[in-house]
């Protein structure tokens, strides 16, 4: 069976920068990916990670939006 490439961890940072890439609030990501606004402020300053659902659904929207979120830092 072929395992799936494995995304880039969410991290604080890059939760942060599809937030603001995307021009929203914490409360209106929130809504998007219908979570607790305290959930996005907590990936936010590293208190948790997205998981499962949360993760793959921030991974779609990263993707619909054209964000780069799992290349390197230069």
């Amino acid at each position: 069976m072929a395992r799936r490439k494995r995304r880039p961890a969410w991290d604080a940072d890059k939760v942060r920068s599809l937030r603001t890439h995307l021009k929203l609030t914490q409360s209106e990501l929130a809504d998007e990916l219908n979570v607790r606004q305290q959930t996005v402020s907590e990936w936010e300053t590293a208190q948790y990670r997205p998981r499962g659902a949360s993760e793959r659904l921030l991974t779609f929207v990263a993707e619909r939006a054209k964000f780069r979120y799992g290349e390197p830092e230069a």
